[in-house]
């Protein structure tokens, strides 16, 4: 990425961490009990919130389940007012380069829509678990676009070739591996209940 995505991802990342503590302070909750509610150690969520350190997806998801969010809500509420007519050099893109993920939020999520578009990247290897919804029930539609998926959901495995689209509605966990030799690109539409 060049010099403008880097300064605007560090922006994020700062808003992120800003939004993070102050959605505790929403919630009341002290890092103690934000950290008996996620799993996340006190002394991490600490950092996290004064940018010390990055969220990985996992954590992400943790913290976005516990404040009822999926994660490109609270990546939105991070952002100025989104555009009707998004470029793709003002899409936020966040990466979680421990996991190999990258996430491009195509079409952010706004107040009056409940769809949104999101191009993943998941390097070969690549294995994520997620605990739980963020929002119980949300819509979720996966087209891969390139490579290999495969999606464990709601009780079932699915492997997704380019081309492929699983649709379903997300209740409990999910796992998203990249069965490789390359990377897999994939579209993810989400429609909130």
């Amino acid at each position: 990425m060049g010099e403008l995505n880097g300064f605007v991802a560090e922006q994020m990342e700062a808003r992120l961490a800003g939004r993070l503590a102050q959605l505790r302070v929403e919630h009341g909750w002290s890092l103690d009990e934000l950290a008996q509610r996620t799993g996340i150690s006190r002394s991490t969520l600490s950092r996290l919130e004064r940018m010390e350190i990055s969220p990985t997806a996992s954590m992400l998801n943790r913290l976005c389940t516990v404040y009822g969010r999926t994660m490109s809500q609270l990546l939105a509420e991070v952002e100025s007012e989104p555009p009707q007519l998004v470029r793709a050099d003002r899409q936020p893109v966040w990466s979680d380069e421990s996991s190999g993920f990258v996430r491009r939020s195509v079409s952010p999520p706004h107040p009056a829509l409940r769809g949104e578009l999101v191009e993943s990247v998941l390097r070969p290897g690549a294995d994520i678990s997620y605990d739980g919804a963020p929002v119980p029930g949300m819509e979720q539609h996966i087209w891969v676009l390139d490579g290999v998926l495969e999606i464990t959901t709601n009780g079932g495995v699915h492997e997704l070739n380019a081309g492929d689209c699983l649709r379903f509605r997300l209740w409990g966990p999910s796992r998203f591996r990249c069965l490789g030799p390359d990377p897999v690109r994939y579209a993810l539409v989400i429609v909130l209940p």
